[in-house]
């Protein structure tokens, strides 16, 4: 069965295997791909581009076919380049749009990122706190080429290390020597809705301090955080979003640089968690072409390119919407629906659990609530079982939209809502997605997970390798 959009006219696909739970979900990947198909099979259809300029001299470039005009499903033609230019600014980041298209459209998407609440947020975000320039669309008929510089990142395990993961609901430390690991810690927090950074300070100043006391010396602090870090300074972090802007500039913005100077300034280095949830996939891999997913409190993604190397690119895909239907669960911080963060983290667990019969006291938090729902997985609960099904229903339609993003042969999960059988289940769940509506994708990704210490310590572990040491 399809879902008609009312709004619009034009059918959305459902997909080969259900979601079992969340019936009406409907996969992005398979609604552009069956819009730009109907959209060729007219003959002429409206041949749409656009580059997404991160800076100067680098670029990311994408194609779109959409409804010629006249034809009754051309009113969905903003909504479906809306839905990509998102992906691409999630996904690759930058604030110049130059955009090949009709000036109908052109100035339809400068009105999403100037009147709409979820265009600005976007624009805010990513244009404005990451680029330091809100997002511009640019009409354009030549775009630039597509251009990126890559950087190689971490595997230093030489000397005494702490390595750091921060997470919505916990954080993780590790004492590692020569690359073994010596001890590891979990701790439980609440960082996302203080407003005092004093709060985030003393917490990751208590983890490093109980890793210190593990180790004789520390030669080098590697650091893990949902959020983007260039040269050690937070531009957006979630973990920080309680946190006032005038405050966020003061306190927070050089948050680590201050952490750096408080350990003198030992090799100190932070990265995006999924960078190094990736990284951590091309260590134990040994090559590249790594997309790395973790499952938290968030979804947090990275990539490590073909020739082991990173990108500048973003990489926040909890905001990359993989739901198209209308009245997708919506996103508590952007306010747009159908994103990331509500398939494939502790948020979609606890937002399942209704729809699985299970009743949890409302004020639960989510962690907890995952809790209750691993243990019943584990004592074999069959509502527990369609729930990480429908969590791998999720993940296999996530996957071919990240995949017309990331070049990849290797996805590696990891994170709190991968831990326990659940796991395994959402995991087959996912390659049968694969395998029945993206035989392609199925032939060429290989699906995994670590070991059970590597998917609740590993993020730790290779954030540890971030800094190379001072000779």
């Amino acid at each position: 069965m399809s879902a008609k959009v009312e709004s619009s006219g034009y059918v959305l696909p459902a997909p080969g295997v259900a979601a079992s739970l969340d019936p009406l979900f409907r996969p992005a990947a398979l609604a552009r791909r069956t819009f730009e198909r109907r959209a060729r099979e007219t003959g002429h259809p409206l041949q749409i581009r656009f580059a997404l300029e991160q800076n100067e001299s680098a670029a990311s470039r994408f194609a779109l076919d959409l409804m010629p005009d006249g034809h009754p499903d051309a009113r969905a033609n903003f909504w479906m380049l809306e839905r990509l230019v998102k992906l691409a600014l999630w996904t690759r980041g930058g604030f110049r749009i130059r955009l090949d298209a009709p000036a109908s459209l052109v100035e339809q998407l400068r009105a999403h990122f100037r009147d709409s609440a979820t265009g600005r947020f976007d624009s805010e975000i990513v244009g404005r706190s990451v680029y330091g320039h809100p997002i511009e669309v640019v009409t354009a008929h030549e775009l630039p080429p597509e251009t990126m510089a890559t950087t190689a990142l971490g595997g230093h395990l030489e000397g005494c290390r702490i390595g750091f993961d921060l997470g919505g609901s916990d954080r993780k430390v590790a004492a590692i020597v020569d690359g073994r690991v010596l001890w590891s810690e979990e701790t439980e927090w609440d960082p996302y809705y203080q407003p005092d950074p004093q709060y985030h300070w003393d917490g990751i100043m208590d983890s490093l301090r109980r890793a210190a006391d593990h180790l004789p010396r520390v030669d080098a602090i590697g650091g893990s955080a949902a959020g983007v870090y260039v040269d050690n300074q937070v531009k957006f972090a979630s973990l920080f979003r309680g946190v006032a802007p005038d405050v966020f500039e003061r306190r927070v913005k050089n948050i680590f640089r201050d952490l750096k100077h408080a350990w003198h300034n030992v090799p100190f280095d932070v990265a995006n968690d999924g960078d190094v949830a990736a990284l951590l996939g091309s260590m134990s891999l040994g090559g590249g072409g790594v997309l790395g997913i973790a499952l938290g409190t968030s979804t947090a993604g990275g990539y490590v390119t073909p020739d082991e190397r990173i990108t500048p690119w973003l990489n926040e895909i909890a905001f990359v919407p993989v739901d198209y239907r209308p009245d997708a669960p919506r996103d508590e911080w952007s306010g747009d629906r159908g994103c990331m963060v509500q398939y494939l983290s502790q948020q979609a667990v606890g937002r399942l659990c209704r729809a699985a019969g299970i009743d949890l006291a409302p004020g639960m938090p989510l962690p907890a609530k995952l809790r209750e729902v691993q243990g019943m997985m584990d004592a074999g609960d069959p509502r527990a079982r369609e729930i990480y099904r429908t969590v791998g229903a999720y993940l296999g339609y996530a996957l071919p939209e990240l995949a017309s993003v990331y070049d990849f042969h290797h996805v590696l999960l990891l994170g709190r809502v991968t831990s326990g059988p659940g796991s395994d289940l959402a995991l087959e769940t996912a390659r049968e997605v694969l395998r029945v509506d993206f035989p392609e994708l199925a032939a060429r990704i290989d699906l995994r997970m670590p070991g059970e210490q590597d998917k609740r310590h590993g993020q730790a572990i290779a954030a540890a390798s971030l800094p190379a040491l001072h000779h």
